[in-house]
């Protein structure tokens, strides 16, 4: 039921009112009394909520509403409005048919695995407990989440001059980015700021290929950055002032690079690029690496060592602010690091980039597949990581094979310091994926 970031799928067949009943039942049975629940732009979203919130109602637990509001909002008001725990119907950056629930803790965290797996047993099996007639939860509206997010944000960045600003909200939920970066003092224009969960203006997932307007009003204009945004706004990536939009993995470095000093760890899932950990290197910090998903990130980063998270696919957290990834955060942060740094060009100049290999391999039972490239991984290699998937590290770079979780597909990944090696590395990751999909048949 859950993927590596909540529920999410397509509406009137994976995801449907039904569901989000008992998903609310099943929360508000595990013993959550207060639970926020907000929703991003999609229509859908309005009777999922409702939904939800009769689930929750029906087991005891009060339901505070907060509207349409970006994902970090509603989990950043978890602990403000003293709640239990938070839920945020929204399919993040799937497209428009799509739909979805994302559950928060009050730190801002994600749920957990345990967490996780408790709410599937229950709506698995039909167990709740449903309260008694004089037991029943109210449903209750909470208003200025929005305005406590951006008072936020506001004291999180100090900027020494006010760059201008194109902020591509997407037709998505984070209008609260272009409003605190108008606030402090950039000149902001916005690029698809009209809220609708059709998505018109763009894909909601923001990519190099589907930020192109963005880019070209960039370029064309005094702009030193555009930010983007995806349907609910926890993430964000970024394009420099030439229109050149900026490798995630690049962004990554410079962010941890900003936050990280010597001694500190960064967390990054296991497909990171060597060159967060070249770029952490020279300033003494290093990379500790996690399963794919932004729990998991998150969860790493309440170690007292470990400064920031984040993941190439756009998601950054900076653990003294919140658990969960923060995209008007990090538009503000990248705001700041280019008023006092400099051209966002020269800052990415400053990244090296490795040529990286990735492709993907359907295949009928990931599991078998996967236990025999372990076997053969064992057999071959000295240096293996099966934190998530199979990691090995050669002299040369890496490699990565690991089983979507969500389709039948095993995804592979080499990276190298050389176009050759890397060649070498994938060449060898397919190999590998080849006589193991033979075995296994």
């Amino acid at each position: 039921m859950f993927g590596t970031s909540g529920i999410r799928g397509r509406i009137g067949d994976e995801v449907t009112a039904e569901l989000a009943l008992a998903v609310g039942r099943a929360v508000g049975s595990e013993g959550h009394d207060r639970v926020v629940v907000g929703r991003d732009v999609r229509e859908s979203g309005s009777m999922l909520v409702d939904a939800l919130a009769a689930g929750l109602c029906e087991c005891g637990t009060d339901v505070l509403t907060v509207g349409i509001e970006a994902t970090p909002t509603v989990a950043r008001a978890i602990a403000r409005l003293e709640a239990d725990a938070g839920i945020v119907v929204t399919a993040s950056h799937n497209p428009a048919t799509d739909n979805g629930m994302k559950l928060w803790n009050p730190s801002g965290k994600a749920f957990g695995p345990a967490q996780r797996e408790a709410i599937e047993r229950r709506v698995r099996r039909d167990e709740y407990d449903l309260a008694a007639w004089d037991g029943v939860g109210g449903r209750h509206r909470r208003d200025g989440v929005r305005d406590d997010h951006a008072k936020t944000l506001r004291k999180a960045v100090a900027l020494e001059r006010s760059p201008d600003v194109i902020v591509d909200l997407g037709n998505g939920a984070g209008g609260v980015t272009a409003s605190v970066l108008d606030d402090v003092g950039c000149r902001v224009r916005t690029l698809n700021g009209q809220e609708d969960g059709s998505f018109p203006g763009r894909p909601s997932e923001p990519t190099a290929e589907t930020l192109d307007t963005l880019s070209t009003l960039v370029e064309r204009t005094n702009a030193e950055l555009g930010i983007a945004h995806d349907g609910d706004a926890d993430r964000m990536l970024a394009v420099d002032e030439t229109g050149t939009f900026v490798p995630k993995d690049a962004l990554l470095a410079l962010f941890a690079r900003e936050a990280a000093g010597d001694g500190d760890r960064v967390a990054a899932p296991v497909d990171t690029s060597l060159a967060v950990d070249d770029a952490l290197a020279d300033v003494g910090a290093s990379v500790t690496r996690t399963q794919v998903g932004d729990v998991y990130v998150a969860e790493r980063t309440t170690e007292a060592d470990v400064v920031f998270g984040g993941e190439p696919s756009g998601a950054w957290i900076w653990p003294e602010e919140t658990l969960c990834p923060d995209g008007p955060l990090a538009a503000c942060k990248l705001v700041e690091l280019v008023a006092s740094r400099g051209p966002l060009s020269d800052l990415v100049a400053e990244i090296d980039g490795y040529p990286i290999r990735r492709t993907s391999v359907e295949v009928e039972d990931k599991a078998a597949v996967m236990a025999e490239v372990d076997d053969r991984v064992t057999e071959r290699y000295d240096e293996i990581d099966t934190l998530d998937g199979v990691r090995v590290e050669t002299a040369a770079g890496w490699f990565l094979l690991r089983a979507s979780g969500t389709q039948p597909l095993i995804r592979v990944t080499a990276e190298a310091r050389s176009e050759s090696d890397a060649d070498a590395l994938f060449e060898d990751a397919r190999s590998l994926i080849t006589e193991s999909i033979e075995a296994s048949d």
